[in-house]
């Protein structure tokens, strides 16, 4: 018999994973399922529902602080800082409409899970990097507590890096508190028209190598348009107090002049609107049967693996986003989301990984989502894996084939 489990506070999460360690029956983890379809379908029959352990418990400005609940929507926690004109600097991805789904449903647990960040990661680093403590309860039905409501926290081992992109299979967050940062007075975006992958990739690089504190680059090839922005456009943020973009932008026009192309620049909700859909993958979104895949490679080697799998299938669209280092690519929908072209051209760029992130129902069934792991650290993942959840009750076979 199927069954939902929705507790309403720790305690009861504690008691429904004790049960399913001992009964030895797998649960399925979800707080406001909005990234549900990522990774491998979950062989459980039951399902523990964390989206009643909601709200925000403290908020403190002046320390810069938030703490909440995993089922608590993100537009709620961004909605309260926006009042003392603060933010999650990571930009939290909101994945709902890429999957189908409605925009604005997911939650903070999730965010923290998925440790998936927004633009901004190059210059504030991933979701992982902002997380001060948590409480979660095991896969052993055992509570567990790491760090503090400090910025500055030596408190035993730094789990928040471990738990951060273990999409639930280690253990259920039932109390998150997190950094946030004073959000820019301004911003603008200058907008460099016509260039070429390998130009654009390029000019990047310098614009981050510079002392202008670009917050944000990103390539849109033809094609791809994003908010009011359309390709062949290299963007390139910088965020803070007035005066001090005016003067930073300015300097970084003249040292970008001998890159080529037309500049422009968009300021305001123009680039607000531009940085959220690089974020949200909005460029992506449609159609639905497409898969989608999200590459991490070195910056310089972007278009490189770009060419390698375009030379090799039809229909191929992207855009670059951390200046680079990171390629949100859709593919023509096959059986096997041409996961062996994907992963052969990111293979050839010496390092780096790709993560299938949309994808059919048996097409995730049957390829390997996320990035195959060398003997090495396969074995490392185990011993961990095992040390948080023995039994394998907690979302088995999301990351992995097997239970």
């Amino acid at each position: 018999m199927t069954e939902n489990f929705r507790p309403d506070n720790a305690a009861q999460v504690q008691d429904a994973i004790a049960w399913a360690v001992s009964a030895e029956t797998p649960l399925e983890l979800v707080s406001r399922g909005s990234k549900r379809d990522v990774g491998r379908p979950v062989q459980a029959a039951h399902t523990l529902d964390l989206s009643a352990l909601c709200g925000v418990g403290l908020y403190e400005p002046e320390e810069l602080i938030c703490q909440a609940g995993p089922g608590t929507p993100v537009v709620e926690i961004e909605a309260i800082l926006v009042e003392s004109r603060q933010m999650m600097a990571f930009e939290p991805m909101d994945l709902g409409p890429l999957l189908g789904g409605e925009a604005g449903q997911g939650s903070i647990g999730g965010v923290f899970a998925a440790n998936l960040a927004g633009p901004r990661r190059i210059k504030a680093g991933a979701a992982r990097d902002h997380l001060l403590g948590f409480t979660a309860v095991t896969g052993r039905g055992e509570t567990v507590k790491s760090g503090g409501r400090v910025v500055k926290n030596v408190t035993g081992y730094d789990l928040s890096k471990i738990v951060c992109g273990s999409w639930g299979t280690l253990a259920a967050l039932t109390d998150l508190t997190f950094k946030v940062l004073p959000a820019p007075e301004v911003e603008t975006t200058l907008v460099i028209n016509g260039l070429d992958d390998a130009a654009a990739v390029r000019l990047m690089s310098a614009a981050l190598g510079s002392p202008h504190e670009v917050s944000s680059a990103a390539h849109l090839p033809i094609g791809i348009g994003a908010g009011d922005v359309s390709g062949p456009a290299t963007c390139i943020r910088l965020e803070g107090f007035g005066p001090s973009v005016a003067a930073r932008a300015e300097a970084l026009e003249g040292e970008l002049a001998g890159f080529g192309g037309t500049m422009g620049a968009v300021d305001g909700y123009l680039s607000r609107d531009l940085w959220r859909a690089v974020r949200d993958v909005e460029p992506l979104t449609a159609p639905l049967d497409r898969p989608v895949w999200r590459l991490s490679v070195p910056p310089m080697a972007g278009p490189s693996v770009v060419l390698a799998i375009r030379s090799a299938v039809e229909g191929v669209e992207y855009y670059y986003d951390w200046a680079g280092g990171l390629i949100w690519l859709a593919v023509p929908a096959e059986p096997d989301a041409h996961a062996s072209t994907v992963r052969g051209a990111v293979a050839g760029a010496a390092s780096g990984h790709a993560t299938l992130i949309r994808a059919d129902e048996a097409v995730r069934a049957a390829v390997p989502v996320f990035q195959p792991q060398d003997p090495g650290l396969a074995a490392l993942n185990a011993r961990l894996k095992n040390s948080f959840d023995p039994l394998g009750v907690l979302n088995p076979g999301r990351m992995t084939a097997g239970v």
